[in-house]
């Protein structure tokens, strides 16, 4: 093989860490964002947060798209950042992921430690408000997270009746082990003998006692409140239930059923599920009559005796976008703005950045790469907001229908529509609208709920799959529960309504939308 030296001209796209950073941040969940300012706050001397209120930093939604200015470029007012190239940042968003490993990041860092005019604070237009005001001259606010963080939890509750039992120390011990095992249904999933092995190991004499005493506590424990905690599987966590029901004055009928009722919780839970009346007769030694009665007391219990205890912070969502409307008939209007609450507001430390300002000794250079790091940092977040807004916008635009009427008058749209309307790339658009949240007059729903595909009508026209959806839905909320509409039935009833929608595709929706099938449907 002969060697030889060859020379070729080639173009490639490459990432720099500050584009890196903010198509990261872009991505973010608002819970993520705000992990990541905490984790620089923590890494970065120069970066504060203040509560102060100041002018906001006019970055501006016009350019909201466009890579950061650059170090020398900091100024304040939009003219320094008009200039800037708007379909970079769309177009290196496509190109190949650069491993951060290889070299650590350069933040261009050319000495300069004087204050720039744009390091005020950003966001400290957006105090934190809270539509939770004080019971007594609504002055006080409350917040959400500090009601959820105030429900006291499902083991609290049963530790707090087990102070009312008078028990020795072991069993004491035994029940509080116990309550500690419970999932957050209120169900104990690991059996007493599996509990007992891992606490004795090899003593078979510490296991057969810590067995004896898990089920004196398992005893206790199903007398506790909520009725049927305690239960290892749903059938004996409704048999609780149907024997706490039980009163000194009741008629006959009514303990025929209910014992018909604990008959069958004892039966495979997959027969109650299917509502298979002639087999649970035959198994239970009953009519379908009492079957029925039965399954209908049944349906009247708690399946999750710990639902209500369950931790509500977790189920909390926080709207990065708040739309409301203004105007009536047809001057109807809709505001687009960024809440308020999830806006960090950040600044650059002035005390220490002048300080690095009179200081050119050993380390000045690394400390300025750290200065700018802020720097960029607070304006790759003020990016990511102005992004989400104007994504945000445009699709209250296109789907002022759906917030004049409701869901069903969602219109069809896909990514590129918005992406070509913003000049950004699909890719951005994606980015943007997952888990984002926007507050609207229908409540909070995410950014890509507004996206769907269409589906053809009889006139030639699209219907959004979200409308149809939400058609099914209505369909289904206005049956007969005695019979109630098939997948076949309502693909029928959309093409009375022009819309064409095989029975498959009715079905995959329903399931969507969670809704059970025709026979699980019927009333009893």
């Amino acid at each position: 093989m002969k060697q030889g030296l060859s020379l070729r001209v080639s173009q490639h796209l490459a990432l720099t860490p500050q584009l890196q950073q903010s198509i990261r941040l872009l991505q973010l969940s608002t819970l993520e964002l705000s992990q990541e300012v905490e984790q620089m706050l923590d890494e970065n001397p120069f970066l504060e947060r203040t509560a102060e209120e100041a002018p906001r930093e006019e970055f501006g939604v016009d350019v909201a798209d466009a890579p950061p200015p650059r170090d020398d470029d900091f100024t304040t007012g939009p003219s320094a950042t008009s200039s800037t190239d708007s379909s970079s940042a769309a177009a290196e968003a496509d190109a190949p992921p650069v491993d951060a490993t290889e070299a650590a990041p350069d933040w261009e860092g050319d000495g300069t430690v004087e204050m720039a005019p744009d390091d005020s604070e950003w966001g400290g237009d957006a105090p934190a408000s809270s539509n939770n005001l004080g019971p007594n001259d609504g002055s006080e606010r409350a917040d959400a997270t500090e009601l959820a963080r105030s429900q006291e939890s499902l083991q609290s509750f049963l530790h707090r009746q087990a102070l009312s039992l008078r028990l020795n120390e072991s069993d004491r011990a035994a029940l509080r082990f116990l309550i500690e095992s419970l999932n957050d249904d209120g169900y104990l999933e690991d059996s007493l003998p599996a509990l007992a092995s891992g606490l004795a190991g090899d003593d078979n004499d510490e296991f057969d006692g810590l067995v004896h005493h898990f089920q004196v506590a398992l005893g206790l424990l199903q007398s506790l409140e909520p009725v049927g905690v305690g239960a290892r599987d749903l059938g004996e966590c409704l048999a609780i239930q149907l024997r706490a029901l039980a009163e000194p004055g009741e008629s006959e009928d009514s303990a025929q059923v209910r014992k018909t009722a604990i008959a069958i919780c004892k039966q495979p839970m997959e027969l109650l599920a299917r509502r298979d009346f002639k087999r649970l007769a035959t198994l239970t030694r009953s009519n379908e009559e009492e079957v029925r009665s039965a399954l209908q007391l049944i349906a009247t219990l708690e399946p999750k005796p710990g639902r209500r205890f369950v931790d509500v912070e977790r189920n909390i969502v926080v709207p990065d976008v708040i739309v409301t409307r203004t105007g009536q008939g047809t001057n109807v209007k809709f505001r687009v703005m960024l809440n308020p609450e999830v806006m960090p507001r950040l600044r650059v430390h002035d005390i220490y950045a002048g300080a690095l300002k009179s200081h050119k000794g050993e380390g000045s250079q690394a400390l300025s790469q750290r200065l700018q790091e802020a720097r960029w940092f607070i304006k790759n977040i003020q990016q990511r907001f102005d992004t989400i807004l104007r994504v945000s916008s445009a699709i209250v635009e296109r789907q002022k229908s759906y917030f004049v009427h409701g869901e069903l008058a969602m219109r069809p749209l896909v990514l590129r529509e918005i992406a070509d309307e913003l000049g950004l790339h699909e890719s951005t658009i994606s980015r943007v609208t997952t888990a984002k949240y926007m507050a609207t007059p229908y409540g909070t729903v995410e950014l890509k709920y507004f996206f769907g595909s269409a589906l053809g009508t009889e006139a030639g026209g699209n219907a959004s799959s979200t409308a149809v959806r939400a058609l099914i839905k209505q369909f289904v909320s206005s049956e007969n529960i005695k019979k109630p509409l098939s997948d076949s039935q309502i693909s029928e009833m959309l093409k009375e309504q022009g819309i064409e929608c095989a029975r498959r595709t009715v079905a995959k929706y329903r399931e969507a939308l969670r809704i059970a099938p025709a026979s699980l449907r019927k009333a009893l």
